[in-house]
């Protein structure tokens, strides 16, 4: 869901082959780059592992240590973090964790489009 003032935008989308950690990505992925110039960003997710990542610094690290986290296993999803971090050059972004189905409305707005899509792809496999 984007917001500029009065103005929404809802994206949604899914993968019939795919984790939630992919989902959480794909969607800031999918958010940052309908953005059509550089934006002061306030991105509100409940995905621990987006946020914790990007604002822990962990991501920075695997990519600098050739995509191996500290304990030596392999990072997940780096084809994704790959199109996430230069989009993260463009625009200002300051992450906002919340917890989810916590009543949050934009969150649950999103969980409810997520659900969609996901039963969306399940008839269809």
């Amino acid at each position: 869901m984007l917001r500029y003032g009065t103005v929404e935008k809802e994206l949604s989308g899914g993968d019939s082959s795919t984790t939630n950690n992919r989902m959480e990505l794909m969607g800031v992925i999918k958010g940052l780059s309908a953005l059509k110039r550089p934006c002061r960003v306030i991105l509100t997710t409940d995905s621990k592992y987006v946020c914790d990542s990007i604002c822990k610094g962990w991501v920075y690290s695997w990519k600098k240590k050739g995509w191996i986290k500290s304990d030596k296993k392999p990072a997940l999803n780096v084809d994704l973090w790959e199109q996430l971090l230069p989009l993260l050059e463009i625009h200002d972004v300051t992450f906002n964790w919340v917890k989810g189905h916590a009543g949050h409305p934009e969150n649950e707005r999103c969980d409810r489009l997520a659900v969609e899509q996901r039963d969306l792809y399940a008839k269809n496999t």
